[in-house]
């Protein structure tokens, strides 16, 4: 009997839930399935800004792979091409040389990465709101530059520090500039000499709204809660530079910061442009409703995918923008569930089914005791959108192992506060140990030791010994005579 090789790229949302799914689906023997990725973890990337703001650990917001996926050979490295025809994926690792991989079923969730513009300085200063190590870092330096500020005096160095910016007004950007300033409300406590006028947080959007994902007034009800926290919002506004961290908005203003988060777009992972599978005009792998890749009307057989990196059409009764579904965690896990089951169909002979989801709402995070809630026509925000916030997402974490240290985390923070400790020193974790450890000298501060004459400088000396040896043996045979 020949075993079935199922190639996952990509541990994400959709590519942990198809091989999960798959481990429960398949009997021993049935399938050999490996997940590829360049990271060892999937991230619950809903948490990133409680993580940014010191209310979920770093660790407890990604789920291992190989820990959960009994059954599946995880790879941590990145695929860097794939050849579909002769069905053969090169696998590039950290460290050695690529190597090709079979496969019999190819299932793309290579997710998204972050989408920049050319704008001038944001390659060089800002830094992106996707994964857990963005997350801390964020954290990190926030809480840093609190603690450089404090002993400075009022001027435009301490002005640049304490001055936080946010660009782009989707859901990710508003619930970490929402869940920052939180975390900074809550520093002023612990730095008597920073007052809230000190502190600068702007929302940078350039459409005339924000969060598309709720109605217009409960938008307009975020907007007015985060201004009422002293924050900026500016709408209408683009970025136009920031080169040196000196922002420049189109509306002429202009301040620094040490702190440019970019949360303005994402774009499917651009390693399709190397898979030779058909994308559309954004760069997603095309897909039927049945989340089989296709070429216009036909499907490329034994190609599956699902998530961020698809383009995958939305039949229900209230579609995503250009009638296909839009990236987000709900429906990467509602595609990486089906998948499973699509893919275990075709190995029995059994036909695939139509991936229709009706959106569930959409909640959202604005710092601790703060929320917004949309279902249907339903929305509002405050306390209750934020037990709604963190009840869903709670239970929604992948595993209950992971499950009880986020809430464990959430249980700490309420009984004992916010955790306010900084670990920035781990970006560079030798520092210490490099300024304080002993080296050998260098070979021109060694003392030199003493050198054997050469060899024929040594012959003068020789021959007058043996002259002299010579001389008292004759006068010592003249004696006796």
């Amino acid at each position: 009997m020949v075993t079935t090789r199922i190639l996952i790229v990509g541990g994400g949302y959709a590519g942990f839930y198809t091989a999960l799914g798959l481990e429960k689906i398949l009997g021993r023997g049935e399938a050999e399935v490996t997940v590829v990725d360049p990271l060892p973890y999937m991230t619950y990337q809903p948490f990133l800004p409680e993580v940014a703001a010191g209310s979920i650990e770093a660790r407890h917001a990604v789920v291992s792979l190989r820990k959960h996926l009994k059954r599946t050979a995880v790879i941590t490295a990145r695929v860097t091409a794939i050849d579909h025809t002769a069905k053969t994926a090169t696998i590039s690792p950290e460290d050695g040389e690529p190597f090709d991989l079979e496969y019999d079923e190819l299932v793309l969730t290579a997710g998204a990465v972050s989408r920049t513009f050319p704008i001038p300085g944001v390659a060089d200063v800002a830094i992106g709101m996707k994964t857990i190590e963005e997350a801390a870092a964020v954290r990190d330096r926030l809480i840093a530059n609190f603690a450089r500020a404090s002993v400075l005096p009022e001027g435009p160095e301490r002005t640049r520090l304490l001055t936080v910016v946010v660009v782009g007004g989707g859901f990710a950007g508003i619930e970490v500039f929402a869940e920052l300033r939180s975390l900074a409300t809550s520093l002023i406590e612990l730095y008597p000499s920073i007052t809230m006028d000190d502190i600068h947080f702007h929302l940078i959007e350039a459409m005339g709204r924000i969060m598309p994902e709720v109605s217009l007034e409960t938008a307009k009800k975020v907007v007015a809660q985060l201004e009422a926290r002293e924050a900026h919002v500016h709408l209408d506004t683009q970025l136009k530079s920031a080169v040196d961290g000196i922002v420049e908005l189109s509306t002429g203003e202009t301040f620094e910061s040490d702190l440019i988060i970019w949360t303005a777009g994402v774009m499917a992972n651009p390693m399709v442009r190397k898979t030779g599978l058909p994308l559309d005009e954004r760069g997603r792998v095309t897909a039927k409703t049945t989340l089989q890749v296709v070429d216009g009307d036909e499907i490329v057989a034994n190609a599956w995918t699902a998530g961020d990196v698809a383009a995958v059409p939305d039949v229900s009764k209230t579609p995503g923008p250009g009638g296909f579904c839009v990236p987000n965690a709900q429906h990467a896990v509602r595609q990486g569930k089906l998948l499973a089951k699509n893919v275990a169909a075709a190995l029995r002979g059994e036909a695939p089914r139509e991936y229709i989801h009706a959106n569930q709402g959409a909640v959202a995070g604005l710092g601790l005791g703060q929320g917004a809630f949309q279902k249907g026509k339903i929305g509002f925000t405050g306390p209750l959108a934020w037990l709604a916030h963190r009840g869903y997402h709670g239970l929604a974490m992948p595993m209950w192992e992971r499950k009880l240290r986020v809430f464990g985390d959430w249980m700490g923070g309420f009984v004992l506060g916010r955790d306010d400790v900084q670990l920035a020193m781990r970006e560079t974790p030798r520092e210490v140990f490099e300024e304080f450890a002993s080296r050998p000298k260098p070979a021109s501060d060694a003392v030199e030791a003493p050198k054997a004459a050469p060899i024929a400088d040594t012959q003068p000396a020789k021959a007058e010994e043996q002259k002299a040896a010579a001389e008292a043996a004759d006068e010592k045979a003249a004696t006796k005579a």
